[in-house]
């Protein structure tokens, strides 16, 4: 699985990539790791508590949010695909509901393409999320980058 998957619908999907100095297995680690990710997932100024992250098909991956202002985000996945290390797939099973497929190809061997893809069931879903959500994925992409840096 060396090639990014090809977007089908792409008004069922919102797409975020990012070209990280790290190499791909660490990079993978970033996001399988629950003691890595629970320190960028989310947005800027997001924190997050994970009651469980069970790194299997099948395995559930239940935390919350915390916003920097207001607000606790319940999230709750199910791990439906994960190929050590290329890529990592789930399905939100709270709202909003889509599936999320991240792929890590490597550009050399200390560079990765990541690819965070997010796949919505109707373009009406995918729509009302879009406007804010693309910047919030960029936010997220940065703090993978602090994280990995500091692995």
């Amino acid at each position: 699985m060396e090639k990014e998957i090809p977007s089908i619908h792409p008004e069922l999907e919102i797409v975020t990539s990012r070209i990280v100095n790290a190499a791909r297995p660490k990079a993978y680690l970033a996001w399988a790791d629950p003691d890595h990710l629970k320190n960028w997932w989310g947005p800027a100024g997001f924190s997050n508590t994970f009651f469980e992250f069970d790194f299997k098909v099948g395995g559930r991956w239940d935390f919350t949010m915390h916003g920097p202002e207001k607000g606790n985000y319940q999230n709750l996945c199910e791990f439906t695909r994960i190929e050590e290390p290329f890529l990592i797939a789930w399905t939100r099973i709270s709202k909003p509901l889509f599936d999320v497929i991240v792929t890590f190809e490597e550009i050399d061997s200390d560079t990765t393409k990541v690819v965070f893809r997010q796949v919505f069931r109707t373009a009406e879903e995918c729509n009302k999320i879009r406007p804010f959500v693309e910047d919030k994925n960029e936010e997220n992409m940065d703090k993978l980058e602090a994280e990995l840096k500091i692995m």
